[in-house]
């Protein structure tokens, strides 16, 4: 593998970050609303199964019980 010197890296990483297309501040903001809405839709709905499941579990066992 080729070697580079320190100088020669740090003009190519310019370079490769100057080809980066970053985000925008709304696409940041929405995409980070997004992140949260869903996160809390699939814990809402996971605490749903959990007391489903939690609660079938304790009437089977009860019957025996």
């Amino acid at each position: 593998m080729a070697k580079t010197n320190p100088l020669q890296f740090i003009q190519q990483t310019r370079a490769e970050i100057g080809k980066v297309a970053w985000p925008t501040r709304r696409e940041v903001v929405l995409t980070s609303v997004m992140v949260f809405a869903l996160a809390s839709l699939f814990a809402i709905f996971f605490s749903i199964v959990d007391i489903a499941i939690r609660g079938g579990l304790q009437a089977l066992l009860g019957m025996f019980g």
